[in-house]
């Protein structure tokens, strides 16, 4: 048994810990909150929530995802981040409006126990063990190539920032790659100060307190609400989420992890939690090289990664107020180059069968191109017409000689 599954050993997260490894983790924490924090303010404004039932929500899904990213990953010994549905919180901007905040809590209890219910039944397990590795990789390649793109659309507004984060980058790449992520955000930062681009005059303080909602259920809400976060939490999270781990060999069975997060979501939706669900973009800095040189330690990332989640989810909207402080190019920057390892494991793994290799190309070209269909994302249609290649062009056709 390898030192990645439980039981192998005692568990020594402080021994096996690595610089490398807190600097993977915050920079996932970061890059989750600043990709889609907004959407929530946005949902939540739209609907007139107060500031204290927006606070509460925050609180929910931060609390949610530090306790299920730290006990998994232990529990496991694999870095098995947890997120708050993205696609879910744009999906409310459009639907929580005009809809009385008690039936969207119900709506959140629907979804949580469709996802529980998921889990514990075995049918999301059954799915991905027909998902074959090459897709599963490309789909990984195609999730993670518009967030790497953007340090070059961020060059195009910030070039000085970023061409010295590239160029850090590159040279500590070169001489201690171990540490090339830390000291490219550093020397960012450095940068972002000289240029004046650091701005912490709106940054304040504040605790979190949780605000209790009792549900109430329509079939309305549930119609509108409940179910399209059922769909959207496990098309474009739970799939790619699990993809993102299998590409990267880290082999555990998905129905306890959908089992966990649909109980945590259960038990949260009445403070404000939407969903709380399996993490792609976010996972893969924590599951790639870059974390962690040992493929064994690399859980270590994500413990991190769930102590700043419940740093963040003390402090509620705070975070927010924080990541103001920094240019949004740099953001964007550091999140591209934690995730460029990945990106290029994803391809490798992805073209490495020739029978496979057109569908997943075609995967991944989905994938990385956006393309939203019946609320549903790209990750979701990117492996659906990859499948459906692979069966047109291999169905009952011999293998190769």
């Amino acid at each position: 048994m390898t030192s990645s599954q439980p039981g192998s050993s005692f568990l020594r997260p402080l021994a096996d810990t690595s610089p490398s490894a807190v600097v993977a983790g915050f920079v996932a924490m970061m890059t989750g909150y600043t990709s889609s924090l907004v959407l929530m303010f946005q949902a939540g404004q739209a609907a007139h929530l107060s500031a204290a039932q927006i606070s509460s929500w925050i609180w929910a899904l931060s609390i949610g995802m530090g306790i299920c990213t730290i006990g998994l990953s232990l529990r496991y010994r694999m870095p098995i981040v947890i997120a708050w549905s993205t696609p879910g919180a744009a999906l409310l901007i459009t639907s929580l409006p005009g809809v009385p905040y008690s039936d969207a809590i119900g709506a959140f209890v629907v979804c949580a126990v469709l996802l529980a219910a998921c889990g514990l039944t075995g049918g999301f397990e059954k799915l991905m063990r027909h998902v074959p590795g090459s897709l599963a990789a490309a789909l990984l390649a195609g999730i993670l190539f518009e967030i790497g793109l953007e340090i070059f659309v961020a060059a195009q507004h910030q070039t000085e920032l970023v061409l010295s984060m590239f160029a850090a980058y590159l040279v500590t790449k070169r001489l201690v790659p171990r540490y090339a992520i830390l000291l490219s955000l550093l020397a960012g930062i450095l940068v972002a100060g000289a240029l004046g681009q650091l701005d912490f005059s709106h940054f304040h303080v504040a605790l979190a307190r949780p605000v209790w909602t009792t549900p109430t259920f329509s079939l309305a809400s549930i119609v509108s609400i409940g179910i399209p976060l059922f769909v959207v939490a496990m098309a474009s999270q739970n799939v790619p989420g699990m993809a993102v781990l299998r590409a990267d060999n880290y082999n555990v069975a998905a129905s306890p992890l959908i089992s966990v997060t649909g109980l945590a979501s259960l038990v949260l939706a009445p403070f404000g939690s939407h969903g709380l669900n399996m993490a792609a973009i976010t996972a893969a800095i924590c599951t790639g090289h870059e974390a962690h040189e040992n493929h064994a330690k690399r859980y270590t990332a994500a413990i991190w990664c769930g102590l700043f989640y419940l740093i963040a989810g003390i402090f509620g909207a705070t975070i927010a107020a924080l990541f103001a402080a920094f240019p949004a190019a740099l953001v964007a920057a550091i999140a591209a180059l934690a995730l460029f390892g990945s990106i290029m494991n994803g391809l490798t793994n992805a073209m490495s069968d020739a029978r496979q290799r057109e569908a997943a190309l075609v995967t991944f070209m989905v994938t990385a191109s956006g393309l939203t269909l019946l609320s549903i994302g790209s990750a979701f249609w990117g492996l659906i017409a990859g499948a459906l290649t692979l069966f047109v062009l291999n169905w009952r056709k011999p293998p190769a000689s």
